[in-house]
């Protein structure tokens, strides 16, 4: 069986760490990358002497095209090949929407819709043409239900959503399937290096109930699943055949969005109030 090459966004900590070292563990041949990896691709590697699988990590900026289309192409003529692309790589920043700046909402944006949508283009030409691969965007429970204070982080990760919706049509007479995975709370960095808008300090209007709902979802998130639960299942997903359009990971998200689509609007927007407003 021929060894399937992943590329994981984001891979230096997180959900994308903990991925890189699950795939490894399966044998795959895993490049992630990261923006903060310096030195050579051979250098900054790990293998798993059992399963024959590795881990190289490259630099790769999600934001730019060029950095983007250098790195597919060096992993494409070392392994002649590109089977699954996980795009995880992402930030959060919080604010109201009137303290969020549009420069902090355009990188927002540009990092964790456009950077998936940049790594989308760079590697379907190479699946196409194979006539097979999977395509794999890690979203969020809060791509589903928007929360306050996290209007723009929702956002990005609604319009991964739609994009993958689309994209499934376009690509399947091709051979190639894509996907969603939607995390909820988690433990890792991303708590810590989530970017609090520079308007939204105590001169804010908001600031009491932003700093309120911003503990409460700092608390849920260090009390989180761990990283590799989400590994876990992004690799049933690349196991799958043909896998389904989404799949939340831990069964509390999973009821939470099966109740979204049985209560009325004005229920659900009680609870998400009373939750973090």
């Amino acid at each position: 069986m021929e060894t399937k090459t992943v590329i994981i966004t984001g891979a230096s900590a997180g959900i994308g760490k903990a991925t890189a070292e699950h795939l490894m563990k399966k044998g795959f041949h895993v490049y992630g990358t990261s923006r903060k990896v310096t030195g050579n691709i051979d250098v900054n590697a790990a293998e798993d002497l059992q399963s024959g699988g590795f881990i190289r990590m490259i630099n790769l900026d999600v934001t730019c095209e060029d950095s983007v289309k250098t790195a597919v192409d060096n992993i494409i003529s070392k392994e002649g090949h590109v089977d699954v692309l996980i795009s995880n790589a992402g930030i959060g920043i919080a604010g109201s929407v009137e303290d969020v700046s549009l420069s902090e909402a355009a990188l927002q944006v540009d990092v964790n819709f456009f950077g998936t949508l940049r790594m989308i283009k760079a590697v379907i030409p190479y699946m196409r043409k194979q006539g097979y691969g999977k395509i794999i965007a890690i979203s969020s429970v809060a791509g589903v239900i928007s929360i306050p204070y996290q209007a723009h982080y929702s956002a990005s990760k609604f319009a991964v959503e739609g994009l993958i919706e689309a994209l499934r049509h376009e690509i399947a007479p091709f051979g190639i399937k894509a996907c969603l995975v939607e995390p909820g709370d988690t433990k890792t960095d991303f708590t810590k290096s989530r970017i609090v808008a520079k308007n939204a300090g105590e001169d804010s209007p908001y600031y009491i109930r932003f700093k309120k709902s911003l503990s409460r979802m700092e608390k849920d998130e260090q009390n989180g699943a761990s990283p590799f639960c989400v590994a876990s299942t992004i690799y049933k997903m690349i196991k799958k055949k043909n896998p389904p359009v989404r799949v939340a990971v831990g069964f509390q998200y999973k009821l939470v969005l099966f109740l979204k689509k049985l209560l009325p609007g004005r229920i659900q927007e009680k609870v998400i109030g009373i939750l973090y407003s």
